[in-house]
């Protein structure tokens, strides 16, 4: 879930970075979200920040969570959840 603020926007520079590896792994493994922090109130403690934060949910369960858009961080924790 990439989870944002309105005056932010949602990370698009990560966007083709789930799209290749959802490709990769399979459209059943991985699914993208977004959630803007302002309407929605269980992610407050997220609102204020300058960068996205994306959350990563297995089971219902969150697993790991990951603060900016570095790539590769990124593309190694959904690769180490999957």
């Amino acid at each position: 879930v990439d989870v944002f603020q309105a005056w932010c926007g949602p990370c698009k520079t990560v966007v083709d970075l789930f799209q290749k590896i959802k490709n990769e792994v399979g459209s059943d493994l991985l699914h993208f979200a977004v959630a803007e922090v302002d309407s929605i109130d269980s992610l407050e403690k997220y609102r204020g920040k300058c960068e996205p934060v994306f959350l990563f949910y297995a089971g219902g369960e969150l697993v790991a969570a990951v603060g900016g858009a570095n790539a590769p961080l990124l593309q190694k924790t959904i690769l180490e959840h999957l």
